[in-house]
């Protein structure tokens, strides 16, 4: 029985842990002014959820050597929602019709970043917050008005990017 019990928990530690899908960063100064670079104690931001689930929380950081060239830091949270709509005239209805959805709702915050006199970019830390089931089922309406939305499941991402002024990628890429 006690043999039963471990192998159950350890199961269900390795599925916890490869739910836990960690964040991909990527830096690429090529998409920077020449010479840019972390600043000496500083690095790479790190993008987390909060423990409510929707909310995504980065770091800040500091980036030398970008001279004049301002920069646009954005963090987009989305919830992608898939459920269904149907008539509640009675589940055993035969002509009760579900249609299936997925609606996916954005939330982005974004700072317009000027660097210092002395060519530093300090990039704060961002946060933003991803739509709720209960704020997105206030405003979704099913085709039919007399149907009933339900989600049966919500997914949230999210994408930080840092861009520099005259770049056409970020430097500063994060998704989650």
């Amino acid at each position: 029985m006690l043999r039963k019990f471990g192998i159950i928990a350890v199961l269900s530690l390795l599925v916890t842990a490869l739910a836990a899908v960690p964040a991909l960063a990527v830096t690429n100064f090529d998409n920077a002014p020449q010479g840019a670079h972390y600043r000496q104690g500083f690095a790479e931001p790190v993008c987390t959820f909060g423990a409510d689930g929707l909310t995504v929380n980065c770091t800040g950081t500091q980036i030398a050597g970008v001279g004049n060239t301002n920069a646009t830091q954005t963090l987009a949270v989305t919830s992608t929602f898939t459920g269904t709509c149907s008539n509640p005239a009675g589940a055993n209805n035969p002509n009760n019709p579900i249609e299936p959805f997925t609606e996916a709702e954005t939330t982005t915050t974004s700072n317009q970043l000027l660097p210092n006199r002395n060519g530093t970019l300090v990039v704060p830390a961002i946060s933003a917050t991803a739509t709720s089931s209960e704020e997105f089922l206030a405003t979704f309406e099913c085709p039919n008005p007399q149907w009933e939305a339900t989600v049966a499941s919500t997914d949230v991402s999210f994408l930080y990017t840092l861009t520099f002024a005259g770049e056409t990628a970020p430097a500063i890429s994060i998704t989650g």
